[in-house]
């Protein structure tokens, strides 16, 4: 299979530092995107020791018989418990956690996240929305207490119900990804998709051949926008 890639992050127009992290393996087996939460310095501290410990635990075990469902899953395990200890260690960054998502080519492609940094798939012309929000509206609108439209602008939509960083979490996502050649797969932090719809998104990735292109007409046109959130994205094509 072979792949093209390229991330870019930047702060966007209101934050005076970027919370985000990405993390692209130079032989395109994974890609990771985190977003931080919890204050100036604890919610670039928690973003970025996620990358980190994924990273590096994906490395150390990719070549072992462990199930690429099973190394997802302990990766994200792994930096959630990271966070925790850094919690312990620096009190003042106790409220930091961060959200994530992952994906990796391995004996297949899968996918894993918690919160609400979001895994898109474009085929053809037509955008999907792999990930499901672990989100106070996004359960709202599955049990049909609000629209889609509501929820871009309801004053909980940034209300996690699972993020890296918590003693309680109970669950990380993972799932099986279909993929083929000529999909192009986005990873993106929520500052991209608070500003964008995804009609707009699918404009970009599909209209775009150059993949630096699509990223830097993704991140402005969210800047056009507002640029209220930092801005994180991942494109991988899949040619």
């Amino acid at each position: 299979m072979k792949l093209n890639f390229t991330g870019l992050s930047d702060p966007g127009l209101v934050r005076s530092n970027n919370q985000d992290h990405y993390y692209i393996d130079p032989e395109g087996r994974f890609f990771i995107v985190a977003d931080g939460m919890g204050g100036h310095a604890g919610g670039e501290e928690a973003s970025r020791i996620a990358t980190t410990v994924i990273q590096e635990y994906l490395l150390a075990h990719w070549d072992k018989p462990d199930s690429s469902e099973k190394l997802l899953e302990q990766a994200l395990w792994q930096a959630n418990q990271a966070i925790l200890e850094d919690q312990q260690s620096h009190p003042e960054r106790a409220d930091m956690g961060t959200t994530v998502v992952v994906v990796i080519l391995r004996d297949s492609t899968w996918c894993a996240h918690v919160g609400d940094s979001r895994l898109y798939r474009l085929r053809e012309s037509q955008l999907e929305q792999v990930t499901e929000d672990h989100t106070w509206v996004a359960r709202a609108i599955k049990i049909g207490d609000i629209t889609p439209e509501e929820a871009r602008t309801h004053p909980f939509r940034h209300v996690l119900s699972r993020c890296l960083g918590r003693e309680d979490l109970s669950q990380v996502e993972v799932q099986a990804l279909d993929v083929k050649d000529g999909d192009r797969l986005l990873l993106c932090s929520d500052g991209l998709t608070e500003e964008l719809v995804d009609e707009k998104i699918a404009d970009s990735l599909h209209d775009i051949p150059i993949l630096e292109q699509a990223a830097v007409s993704l991140v402005e046109a969210a800047k056009d926008q507002g640029g209220h959130d930092n801005i994180t994205i991942v494109i991988v094509a899949i040619a």
